[in-house]
């Protein structure tokens, strides 16, 4: 039987490289005759520029840029016949904060290096640019990523509101400047910029924002949103993908950008709808295999690839919180954790790769 093996990252534990390397090694324990064939994917989180990399190719650049924090950070982006893609984790990522400053600066991170990334990719020549979205530190709305590019918010004494104080914001001045080039803003998510499932409400506690700072959070974006709509007279704010991000998807938005699903974009560019209509089974799995993952994630893109072939597909998480009817209806056969075949999530976390493959090898002899 052949078998694609299409995972996520885990969480901050595995790279999508690495998840499939032990999902692997587990597999060929319990099904040793079973031909395997390896493709970590991305949804435009963490691992986005690396997976296309591996993918297709391309020249990878190295450019220090406006941490999320206001400090340099080196982030890597990929040159691929005339398309950037860019990884907005690498400037503005939830990873970049020490988890003891998230309470303190989840107001005050900034995309910034994010605007940086894309002046350096326009300057390079790109013709296209395709920003992954996900995994990020921010609710600044894009604000820092747009006066990076030129258009920055004023408060009522002139002065450039800082991300924690959107709610100051009067005026804007000055243009984005992003040429000629094709934004294409990869999200991870479908949420909308406001309300109970945007990017302040689902995201915020995320980041370390407690119920006070995700209500200043929203008010903030809401200001944003009004103002940068009466500037470019798009008014973007519930479109599926303007939440990304901490609402980085909603400023690409507004600048003429196009929302796609990251994970789409990656299964594309790897050909993952060939490889899956040639197999007998496909794994896929994530660290959390939540609700979220029903709005978006990269698990139910693969599924959806696997029903459209008629291949079973399986899931294998660190968690998993969704019920039997929830997968199924997203096309999951099965969807099995991590945590509950240890016995703790505090074991699995232990050994994340070493548990993913005991997991791997159980779920494996299953499917033999």
């Amino acid at each position: 039987m052949r078998v694609v093996i299409a995972p996520d990252c885990f969480g901050g534990t595995l790279t999508a490289a690495q998840a499939a390397d032990a999902i692997a090694t587990g597999w060929r324990r319990g099904a040793p005759d079973h031909e395997l064939i390896l493709r970590p994917l991305a949804d435009g989180g963490p691992g986005f520029v690396d997976v296309l990399h591996t993918a297709i190719g391309g020249v990878l650049h190295r450019t220090t840029v406006t941490g999320p924090l206001g400090t340099p950070v080196e982030a890597k982006w990929l040159m691929h016949a005339g398309v950037a893609y860019l990884e907005s984790a690498e400037a503005a990522g939830l990873h970049l904060v020490p988890r003891e400053q998230r309470a303190e600066m989840c107001e005050r991170a900034t995309t910034r290096g994010v605007g940086e990334l894309i002046a350096a990719a326009r300057d390079l020549g790109a013709h296209e640019i395709a920003i992954g979205l996900g995994g990020s530190a921010t609710t600044d709305g894009g604000s820092g990523a747009l006066a990076a590019l030129g258009l920055v918010a004023l408060d009522k004494d002139d002065q450039p509101v800082e991300p924690g104080s959107l709610a100051d914001c009067v005026r804007m001045e000055g243009k984005a400047d992003v040429g000629r080039v094709v934004l294409i803003a990869a999200a991870d998510v479908e949420n909308p910029l406001l309300g109970p499932h945007g990017a302040a409400a689902t995201f915020g506690p995320q980041k370390g924002a407690d119920p006070a700072a995700v209500d200043r959070l929203e008010r903030g974006l809401t200001v944003w949103a009004d103002l940068l709509t009466a500037r470019t007279e798009r008014d973007k704010r519930d479109t599926p993908g303007a939440g990304a991000a901490g609402g980085l998807g909603y400023a690409l938005l507004t600048l003429g950008g196009e929302s796609v699903s990251g994970a789409n974009l990656v299964a594309g560019a790897t050909q993952l709808s060939a490889m899956i209509g040639q197999s007998q089974l496909v794994v896929t799995g994530e660290g959390s295999f939540d609700w979220q993952s029903l709005r978006g994630k990269l698990v139910t893109s693969v599924s959806g690839v696997a029903a459209a072939h008629g291949v079973p597909c399986l899931a294998l998480a660190g968690q998993v919180a969704v019920g039997r009817k929830q997968a199924a209806a997203a096309g999951i056969e099965a969807a099995y954790s991590v945590s509950d075949h240890v016995g703790s999530v505090r074991k699995s976390m232990a050994d994340p790769a070493g548990t993913l493959t005991e997991l791997a090898e159980h779920v494996a002899k299953q499917w033999r």
